[in-house]
């Protein structure tokens, strides 16, 4: 397994990163522990989580997974904060009050005394980020918080918290986990120049575009009943567009012409960009990950690379996986 450096600090990760998203609503406990420890026994050490994934019980089948198999030591384990946790108005954003709250709850959802990644999971436009820096310090000094980073993050508010860090002695973020995969390529303009630049682990999600770079999808009309864009709808099913599935297509073709499975290029392509730390893929069963697992180990090919920027040059994009950043102006028609 080729680890690789979790931003400036000395963590070494597996280069590809275990989404839970899934866990607890469609996929079971026992399938999820199962994902867990396959996932552990091929080496692949980094799992990503959030309070808001199914309401906590994502953090909880974890929790209960590694209290049962006692392996905890063995994963870095990064959860999320910011969306709301409850009715109330304080149970949200990133003020020292929620965060302070909703670190307790994750611990206790995890069944562990520490986290070892952090992140904000969207910038909090109510709350300066100088309060948050001085709450998740806090958390680190209490040692319940190891490292902390941030998600969906503009280029400019990633610069100004490493600006604030640096000028009140905060704790520094090491990650931001935007989206990023072949359809969407924004990233590469400003975001990931910047992460470079300062040292930042980039960790991005939906490297599959959703299952669109797989095949998933014939008709956006016309969605499997078991894609996340059926059952979540929403903001899910707005990232399946005619247009998306077009370039989609293009991209199984080459992907079977090289005799490679879609899927396994998508994440392919998102792990082996310049800047990237790990991509993160979400199983839902256990067969997905024995999928993908064989990713660890392969290497993009310039052949590759070039035919897959023809299809979306660098830096561009066909479809909107930035829709849940309230913070995003730009529209993809």
């Amino acid at each position: 397994m080729d680890y690789r450096l979790l931003g400036r600090t000395g963590v070494r990760v597996s280069p590809i990163c275990i989404g839970t998203m899934n866990f607890g609503s469609p996929t079971p406990d026992v399938e999820a522990a199962r994902i867990i420890d396959r996932a552990l026994d091929a080496g692949v050490n980094f799992f990503d989580t959030a309070n808001s994934y199914n309401a906590g019980e994502s953090e909880a089948v974890i929790g209960r997974a590694l209290a049962a198999s006692g392996r905890r030591q063995e994963l870095i384990l990064a959860t999320k904060a910011h969306f709301p946790t409850g009715p109330g108005p304080n149970e949200r954003g990133n003020s020292r009050l929620h965060l302070m709250r909703a670190c307790e709850d994750s611990l206790r959802r995890l069944q562990t005394d520490h986290i070892d990644l952090y992140q904000m999971h969207r910038p909090d436009p109510h709350t300066p980020v100088e309060e948050t820096l001085a709450a998740l310090s806090d958390l680190v000094r209490q040692g319940k918080v190891r490292y902390v980073g941030c998600s969906t993050h503009p280029a400019w508010r990633v610069m100004e918290a490493l600006m604030v860090s640096e000028l009140k002695g905060h704790v520094r973020y090491v990650s931001e986990q935007p989206p990023y995969n072949l359809l969407d390529r924004r990233i590469e303009n400003e975001l990931l120049p910047l992460c470079q630049a300062h040292g930042l682990a980039i960790i991005p999600w939906s490297p599959l575009a959703q299952g669109v770079l797989a095949g998933r999808y014939a008709d956006a009309a016309k969605v499997p009943a078991d894609s996340r864009a059926a059952l979540r709808g929403g903001i899910y099913a707005e990232r399946v567009t005619a247009r998306g599935i077009a370039v989609g297509d293009q991209f199984v073709a080459l992907a079977r012409a090289h005799g490679i499975a879609p899927a396994r290029l998508a994440l392919l392509w998102a792990k082996d960009q310049p800047g990237i730390t790990a991509p993160i893929f979400g199983p839902r069963t256990l067969a997905q990950l024995d999928e993908i697992l064989p990713v660890c180990e392969m290497s993009l090919s310039d052949e590759l690379r070039a035919a897959c920027d023809a299809l979306v040059p660098p830096g561009s994009a066909v479809v909107n996986f930035h829709n849940t950043a309230g913070w995003m102006k730009m529209r993809i028609s």
